[in-house]
């Protein structure tokens, strides 16, 4: 199964990774099973953020504690690999849990979805632009 997103979402999406050619961009996915309905930029916490992510741990757990309120899901995250292509790294395996997350990784012009099927392997997943 895919996913769709809107193409104004993912458009806003491909331009944060084109305007951050020196430092990978992430953030939390939001949506529902076959929907990404919004994305939450978070800052980049990692040592070496040209060339690797870390969503600020305070950015999840105030996302989990909206979503407990009665907030949107999260579903996913997103990342950018600034000088690479729109696939898992070897730095993304080892941090992949199999849990079944979603992965958006981008580059200044492509966005591949990802979904974490087993720890640290990948698996692909449609993704589908869709006018709103």
């Amino acid at each position: 199964m895919g996913y769709g997103i809107s193409s104004t979402l993912l458009g806003r999406l491909l331009t944060d990774a084109k305007n951050s050619p020196e430092a990978e961009v992430c953030g939390l996915l939001f949506g529902t099973e076959g929907r990404i309905e919004t994305a939450e930029a978070c800052a980049n916490v990692a040592a070496e953020p040209a060339r690797a992510f870390e969503i600020d741990p305070a950015a999840l757990f105030a996302a989990y504690r909206r979503m407990r309120g009665g907030g949107p899901r999260p579903i996913g995250h997103y990342h950018s690999h600034p000088s690479g292509e729109a696939v898992p790294s070897a730095r993304d395996a080892a941090q992949a849990m199999g849990d079944g997350a979603l992965w958006l990784i981008l580059t200044a012009h492509e966005a591949r979805l990802w979904r974490t099927d087993r720890v640290g392997t990948f698996e692909a997943v449609a993704l589908q632009a869709q006018e709103e």
